[in-house]
């Protein structure tokens, strides 16, 4: 089993930034594919941005150029950089990652393995 434990939320006025750590224990050789989603109350949750085990990261057009994502040498912390927030960013981060090293994966269904999020507030 791999467990997910992000860290790095608050609140932050519009324009500021912030950094998501997403740290992985257990079993993480089981783990490939690592990325984050986020979710507002009654949404479902989106994609926000992936670090494939092999390939370059992708982004959800809702945050490219906006967000940047960086991975240790071990493969086992992820982070994402949240720069020029803004108030539409303000939800629930969840870190997730998967045995697959499928690229392109951008649904929920495609990650097994979850994080219990940490939320964001971005204040206009």
């Amino acid at each position: 089993q791999v467990r997910l434990t992000e860290s790095g939320g608050g609140s932050v006025e519009a324009g500021q930034s912030l950094k998501l750590s997403c740290t992985a224990s257990g079993r993480t050789r089981a783990m490939n594919n690592m990325a984050w989603f986020r979710q507002t109350p009654g949404n479902e949750r989106e994609f926000v941005g992936a670090w494939p085990m092999f390939g370059d990261s992708y982004y959800s057009d809702n945050v490219k150029g906006r967000f940047v994502q960086s991975r240790d040498a071990a493969k086992t912390t992820t982070w994402l950089h949240l720069l020029g927030l803004r108030p539409e960013d303000t939800a629930t981060y969840f870190c997730a990652a998967t045995a697959s090293s499928k690229t392109g994966a951008v649904s929920v269904k495609d990650y097994e393995y979850w994080g219990q999020g940490t939320q964001v507030t971005v204040f206009p």
